[in-house]
């Protein structure tokens, strides 16, 4: 201990940071890096799988098979309502009114590049090539698999003379080529509709995406090939080596106790890591500023979500789960557009084509911000049509500041529909929520006093902690600010009010639109009724990319944690299960950074 008191912080995460890898998931990007890394690698979390044997298109064999693509009336309806709300707030023109006639003068965003708060590369829209060069491993499975006629009209062509100049002068045959099995990543975003190409995101929504059309084992198994290919190809970290490793996954409150468990297994079974640990992304995110008590607002691209800490602790009953993001407010920048007829007459449907919706999060990403009066920007639009190569377009694109408002007025957002899982694989039929207080546990050789407490002990710690609800709560129609402050005022104690109120932290892709922190703070302070003794309301600057703020704080909380109590062995995990401190099984998976994580294998 007198080491850890002496020893330089960058020390310290590079001596124990080289030999963890810390894995944050989210339902559109996968953060993925070593904890001695400066930021991990971000990559959407989707794989293309090749389709053999047929013609399939993309657009027909997306796993996301999508019920609704379009407002319903009554949506569009309240959408427009919204957005004459917002325009009313922002003093701009609503729908119905000429821009003509407002007052305010219009204001022209960056013509070129990304916004100044974005430091991105330049991005480009190139079909990906599907093909790879054909192994003496990849033709030996071919010709196992060639039929007997075939292998007939082979020999004939044997046997005739050959013509072809390459024979002639002695040179190699020219190089074969296969589609490649898989593609992950931006890649496969960009896979031609035209190739034998099937998407898949394995979550959506903040869940894994199990559906009639994607069973729940196909969804591990992306799950994997994903994390694999990020691993070895990103990484260098091949399987052989993994043992050496061990694992940290800083998980988003949505994920159910079967999908923690799902995911471990993966880890530990699957990618042969020898350790591994849960954390939960709020909490992570204040470890990753520095923070000890903070109320986190981690707004992705699917899900947005709010829950405080306090003292490092989560607290369950503060949970509140909010069913749209980034991308959201990206198709409504779209429709916006086409409302207001500036966007340039090409197919454009971010719901079929995963291109479109990667073109349209980049257009959000540079140009909308949240700012009064009218606000114009020229962007490049491009258009994609297979038989054709990509397009581009100049445009004026208007309005650009409403879109982001769509997170207070959530109806302007309409989130597309998909199929909801089904039902009861959520229940779980191992009964991961069970009470085993009256279960008697085999002690483990090697574990300490402190994690054996044999039958009805050690109960104390979870005495004064509320249960906690199968799944967080949900509110479709809950704006973020009413999220934000009905999350706070749930905590009860006024001091502990006050304290988050101005201890607000904002994470996610979509905390980088410019303007955003002080609409929170205004709008939450309009939200506190008036009977709550509180008139300050604060948003806190990120000392970390609010975009990888949780995966630092995963590798943090990997890195300080001494005692390793809460590390789960591969041994333990795939054969005994594992024994935990409390006693129960997943039903205290909020603190499973402060536990022995729990599985008894039935």
């Amino acid at each position: 201990m007198d080491y850890y008191k002496s020893v330089v912080p960058s020390q310290l995460i590079n001596e124990r940071g080289a030999n963890l890898v810390v894995i944050n998931p989210g339902s559109a990007n996968v953060r993925i890096g070593f904890a001695n890394q400066q930021v991990p690698f971000n990559i959407p979390h989707c794989i293309a799988r090749h389709v053999k044997g047929s013609d399939n298109r993309l657009t027909g064999s997306v796993q996301d098979q999508v019920l609704n693509l379009q407002a319903i009336p009554s949506q569009q309806l309240e959408r427009e309502k919204a957005y004459d709300t917002i325009a009313s707030f922002l003093k701009i023109p609503f729908l119905d009114e000429e821009v003509e006639s407002n007052s305010f003068p219009r204001k022209m965003g960056p013509v070129d590049g990304y916004a100044s708060h974005q430091s991105r590369s330049e991005t480009s829209y190139t079909w990906t090539n599907v093909m790879e060069k054909k192994t003496n491993r990849s033709l030996a499975v071919d010709t196992s698999q060639i039929t007997l006629s075939e292998r007939a009209e082979d020999k004939d062509a044997e046997c005739e003379p050959s013509n072809s100049k390459a024979d002639d002068d002695g040179e190699s045959p020219p190089e074969e080529f296969m589609f490649k099995e898989f593609i992950c990543g931006e890649e496969a975003l960009k896979i031609s509709s035209v190739e034998p190409y099937c998407l898949s995101h394995p979550i959506r929504r903040g869940h894994f995406n199990v559906s009639q059309h994607y069973p729940l084992q196909q969804v591990l198994e992306d799950l994997h090939d994903i994390w694999n290919w990020i691993l070895t190809e990103k990484l260098h970290l091949p399987s052989g080596e993994r043992n050496l490793y061990s694992a940290i996954l800083v998980l988003p409150e949505t994920f159910d106790n079967r999908e923690i468990k799902e995911m471990l297994s993966v880890v530990l079974r699957d990618l042969k890591f020898s350790l591994a640990v849960v954390h939960q992304e709020g909490l992570a995110a204040t470890f990753g500023n520095g923070l000890s008590t903070a109320c986190v607002v981690n707004i992705g691209a699917q899900v947005t979500s709010v829950i405080c800490i306090e003292d490092g602790v989560a607290l369950p009953s503060t949970v509140l789960t909010l069913p749209y993001g980034g991308e959201d407010i990206s198709r409504c920048l779209l429709w916006l557009q086409r409302y207001h007829q500036t966007w340039p007459p090409i197919q454009t449907n971010p719901l079929v084509k995963p291109i479109d919706m990667f073109m349209l999060n980049k257009i959000k990403e540079s140009y909308c911000q949240i700012r009064e009066g009218e606000y114009d920007a020229v962007a490049i639009v491009h258009s994609f049509d297979e038989v054709r190569p990509v397009g581009s377009h100049k445009t004026r694109l208007s309005a650009l500041n409403v879109p982001p408002m769509g997170l207070f007025y959530p109806a302007l957002l309409v989130p597309e529909e998909y199929p909801q899982p089904p039902r009861p694989w959520f229940h779980d039929y191992e009964d991961m929520l069970e009470d085993t207080w009256h279960m008697e546990f085999s002690r483990r050789p090697d574990m300490s006093d402190g994690l054996y407490l044999g039958v009805n002990s050690g109960l104390n710690m979870w005495d004064n902690y509320s249960m906690l609800p199968s799944r967080p709560k949900k509110d479709d129609k809950l704006g973020l600010a009413e999220a934000i402050t009905s999350s706070i005022l749930s905590t009860g104690r006024l001091d502990l009010k006050r304290k988050l109120f101005c201890s607000i932290q904002l994470i996610g892709g979509v905390s980088l639109t410019a303007g955003l922190v002080g609409a929170v703070e205004e709008r939450v302070l309009h939200a506190i009724p008036s009977n709550e003794a509180i008139d300050t309301v604060e948003v806190l600057q990120s000392r970390t990319n609010p975009l990888f703020v949780s995966w630092k704080g995963g590798a943090i909380l990997g890195i300080l944690d001494f005692s390793r109590d809460a590390w789960i062995h591969r041994e333990d995990w795939i054969r005994n299960g594992i024994h935990i401190g409390s006693g129960r099984k997943y039903k205290d998976s909020y603190f499973l950074q402060a536990q022995a994580t729990c599985y008894i294998n039935s």
